[in-house]
């Protein structure tokens, strides 16, 4: 019978070595050929987390110049 107060390792804090945390969320909709092929990939969280700062980083420097 499972424990119906649950899994005390559910109950710890999140840690992270990040210079900033990741503490917000955000949905989006895309379409299914762009979720399949993120699915490959090894960390598709990260991997999308990489692509929008990157594009983030270059629309910063092109409104700069």
């Amino acid at each position: 019978m499972p424990n119906p107060k649950g899994n005390p390792e559910n109950l710890k804090k999140f840690v992270t070595d990040r210079d900033e945390p990741l503490t917000q969320r955000m949905n989006l909709r895309i379409s299914k050929g762009m979720k399949e092929e993120l699915s490959t990939k090894d960390n598709p969280p990260e991997f999308c987390r990489q692509a929008i700062q990157k594009a983030l980083d270059e629309d910063r420097k092109s409104n700069e110049s």
